[in-house]
């Protein structure tokens, strides 16, 4: 196919955290909110004067200091953050957010302020709780932490507008973002889809890398491309998967995935699109944040929360997604040493195959993989079984 004429641009965007947008917006007098899980809404962090930005480690290389502070056991993904932020490589964020999705982001973070790796004057650091259940008392909960923890220290350190007007002025550009993202994805639906998920891959984490402003008209020139792209005559994919767990910074991942013969048709992990860009629906009887929040919680698939109705939920989520893009497997990924997605993986794998019927292949990763025979070896290996299943199929079938 034909290049996409932004991708260059986007994935120069995902080569420093420090991007030139981010250097943008802020040399035009905006603040930049760092955060680190997709359990912090998006929104109540893009107001007036200020923008998103999800840390990230891109080209990790050694965590030799992050793994001193943090030891060897616990996610890669904590320690390449550690690392960084000890290298200096964070010091344009005006403040973080962190929510306790785990206690090993809660750590690395505690460990950002206690060893002063930010040096500006107003820089704050914030913590908050995640509820565990998706119900009332959860709500209240998030609703409070949120005013805490993101709107009044905002307010009170930056005097950023936190009412419900701003709020929902925020909502409208995420909501623009949102359904952009949605409509260049749903080209990866048809037998010839004409993006690839790697493709899509970048486009998706760019507008969490990025200030959305500063982006949208890129996105929207993409959307308009893809109405005319031609696929190629020969698709050099031989099965279509949907990719699932937790976060995905590394997109050469992808691109080894789709290399081996494996079309990303969808995907269900952190900071992906589904449902990180699902539009938020607002309505005018209730306050803005209470929305949010309540969306949030009930569409979240973090394996944080652990009552019933939602751990059902994450495995027919998926299944809903692999029926939806007509996926004939699914790959289920974790970075090494994530306990929440490491229990998430091992359970939803077998159930995701023995109630819904689908191959499903799983893995563990470094948080930064390069070039990774072993998992090439393995997703081609998990090909082939989908194409031997597939002639079974037929021949029982006449």
């Amino acid at each position: 196919m034909k290049d996409l004429k932004h991708l260059y641009y986007f994935e120069r965007l995902l080569e420093d955290a420090h991007n030139d947008l981010v250097r943008q917006a802020q040399g035009e007098g905006k603040l930049c909110i760092a955060y680190t899980c997709e359990n912090v809404p998006e929104p109540l962090l893009n107001l007036g004067g200020t923008f998103s930005a999800r840390l990230r480690a891109p080209r990790t290389g050694s965590m030799e200091m992050g793994t001193y502070y943090m030891t060897s056991f616990l996610c890669e993904y904590s320690r390449a953050l550690l690392e960084r932020a000890i290298e200096g490589g964070f010091n344009f964020a005006d403040c973080i957010i962190t929510p306790d999705g785990c206690s090993m982001m809660n750590r690395c973070v505690e460990n950002m302020e206690l060893l002063k790796t930010m040096d500006k004057e107003k820089f704050f650091y914030e913590y908050m709780e995640v509820p565990m259940k998706a119900d009332d008392n959860g709500l209240n909960l998030y609703v409070l932490q949120c005013k805490n923890h993101i709107l009044k220290p905002l307010s009170q350190h930056y005097g950023i507008d936190t009412s419900d007007a701003a709020i929902r002025k925020a909502v409208e550009e995420h909501n623009r973002v949102c359904r952009l993202i949605r409509a260049i994805g749903e080209y990866r639906k048809g037998e010839k889809p004409t993006i690839t998920g790697y493709e899509y891959h970048i486009i998706t984490m760019a507008t969490y890398a990025a200030p959305k402003y500063l982006i949208i008209d890129k996105l929207e020139q993409t959307l308009e491309e893809l109405k005319t792209r031609q696929p190629d005559a020969r698709s050099p994919f031989r099965a279509r998967v949907v990719l699932v767990g937790s976060e995905m910074d590394d997109v050469d991942v992808v691109k080894l995935i789709e290399d081996s013969g494996a079309y990303v048709c969808a995907d269900r992990y952190c900071y992906g699109s589904f449902p990180g860009r699902d539009p938020i629906v607002l309505t005018d009887d209730e306050d803005a944040l209470t929305q949010i929040c309540r969306q949030y919680m009930y569409r979240g698939q973090c394996p944080r929360f652990m009552n019933q109705a939602k751990i059902q939920q994450r495995r027919s989520y998926v299944a809903g997604l692999a029926k939806e893009y007509g996926a004939d497997g699914i790959i289920y990924e974790q970075v090494k040493f994530c306990d929440p997605w490491a229990y998430e993986k091992m359970v939803g794998s077998h159930v995701l195959r023995e109630d819904f019927g689908y191959p499903v292949l799983s893995v563990d990763r470094p948080y930064s993989i390069g070039v990774s025979g072993q998992l090439r070896t393995r997703v081609q290996a998990f090909v082939e079984s989908i194409e031997i299943k597939k002639l079974q199929g037929g021949a029982k079938n006449g």
